[in-house]
């Protein structure tokens, strides 16, 4: 049997299917979504836009992601780490969003987890970059350093050609960057030695 979903990864996937269930029920929660600055934004928003989801397929994947890829890397840095980066991932994906909104003047709102899940995808590449992953749609194994560095280079292009709007691809870079920021600063600080397996296949 497998390793049972740690705790921070168990709370985060529980409180994003509730606030989405909340989201079902007719609740608003249009100021906790990240507006652009000078069209609602507030400074809360830049964490609590990434527990808001805009569709049952949205919030499905997302959770899935963090499911997945999530609890490895809680196992791998505790709990308190492990939160410490999603939500540093959160913010950051919501600091390039923000800035992006700017440049091309955006009147929409920003919502979705996919900043924190980009960071953990891109934790797990580097903290185990040979272990194979496997897409679900197509059905196609890759090394998790190159199938994040394929994800990373087709948000990079979706986002700068603007091919699938209404999208956050910056966002999802963002994530990304905020990430390998924070493990970079752990690691010049000589990051404690952990010891964990390495998981089996993943399904992503």
């Amino acid at each position: 049997m497998g390793r049972p979903i740690p705790p921070v990864t168990r709370l985060i996937l529980i409180l994003n299917v509730a606030v989405f269930l909340l989201e079902l029920s007719g609740a608003n929660f249009n100021a906790f979504a990240l507006w652009p600055i000078g069209g609602g934004f507030a400074p809360w928003q830049i964490l609590t836009y990434g527990f808001l989801h805009a569709s049952p397929t949205h919030v499905l994947f997302n959770m899935f992601a963090v499911y997945m890829f999530g609890g490895t890397m809680e196992y791998v840095w505790g709990g308190g780490r492990f939160l410490i980066y999603y939500l540093g991932c959160i913010v950051s994906a919501a600091l390039a969003q923000v800035a992006v909104d700017a440049l091309i003047a955006s009147p929409y709102p920003t919502i979705g987890a996919s900043g924190g899940v980009f960071g953990i995808l891109l934790a797990f590449a580097m903290y185990f970059p040979r272990q194979r992953v496997m897409l679900l749609i197509p059905p196609i194994p890759m090394p998790a350093w190159l199938f994040v560095t394929l994800y990373g280079a087709l948000e990079l292009y979706l986002g700068v050609t603007g091919t699938q709007a209404g999208v956050a691809h910056f966002a999802h870079l963002g994530g990304m960057l905020g990430g390998w920021l924070m493990i970079r600063r752990w690691r010049g600080r000589r990051e404690p030695a952990f010891t964990v397996e390495a998981p089996g296949r993943e399904d992503y």
